[in-house]
């Protein structure tokens, strides 16, 4: 709570219009003016009185239906991981790892899910146990985009394939959108196509493409729910922004 500038009192609590002002929210004055227009709630119930005291560490807040974090030490970060890179925090054969590009943090931190050591793109690293395990459920339905260069032209009726459901070998695959983003000429044989999907099973996209017919050459994950890739660099770390974060926490209902 330090870091925001907030001292609780006796009860470990403070004022709503200053947690609001020092979470980035706006300044005092207009923070005030949105207490009174009805636009900030606290575990569920709009909160119009000036002076109201909260635990700024659990309760729920809104701002204009928009969920704000709570204060707390944790940290939440999103990684551009590298191709060659395993997605573990060791490795025994010497391997370069996610944790040798974490390696100057202070924290205790572990990965959300894994990426392929062949696959690019976002993976999210936290040091909040519950956070991470129900990110990773299947039963919360967060949506992981990838973009994908396969071999093949990629025809419609694949794409009707892909969201009718393909059966692996460890079971069926759901698909919520597939989208052909482009392919190179046609003599080159390859195309380009953006999936979204909810699971995270080991290989599960190239596996995917594969069963279709089209083996995957390059594979990035560009999403994770409202967290986007952008134009972090492999390599890279950045914490999540508010936005980012009060929805991923509505997502998996913390």
């Amino acid at each position: 709570m330090a870091a925001l500038g907030l001292v609780p009192d006796d009860q470990g609590l403070v004022r709503l219009q200053k947690l609001l002002a020092q979470s980035g929210v706006a300044s005092r004055r207009r923070c005030e003016e949105l207490m009174l227009d009805g636009q900030v709630e606290v575990d569920g119930e709009v909160v119009t009185r000036l002076g109201t005291k909260v635990d700024p560490s659990a309760a729920v807040i809104r701002v204009g239906g928009k969920r704000l974090p709570p204060v707390s030490a944790k940290v939440y970060l999103a990684l551009n991981k590298p191709r060659g890179v395993v997605s573990t925090m060791s490795d025994p054969e010497g391997r370069r790892t996610i944790g040798d590009l974490v390696a100057d943090r202070p924290e205790r931190l572990f990965h959300v899910g894994r990426l392929d050591t062949d696959t690019t793109g976002l993976l999210l690293l936290t040091n909040d146990g519950d956070f991470a395990q129900r990110l990773a459920h299947p039963s919360y339905e967060v949506d992981k985009v990838y973009v994908a260069e396969v071999e093949g032209t990629v025809s419609r009726g694949t794409v009707k394939r892909l969201l009718a459901g393909v059966t692996l070998d460890d079971g069926p695959v759901t698909v919520s959108k597939v989208k052909l983003v482009g392919g190179s000429e046609p003599a080159a044989g390859r195309s380009i196509v953006e999936l979204v999907i909810h699971e995270g099973r080991n290989r599960i996209v190239r596996r995917l493409l594969d069963a279709v017919g089209h083996p995957v050459r390059r594979l990035t994950r560009t999403a994770i729910g409202p967290v986007r890739l952008g134009n972090l660099k492999p390599g890279e770390l950045r914490d999540l922004t508010a936005d980012e974060l009060g929805a991923l926490l509505d997502g998996v209902e913390l």
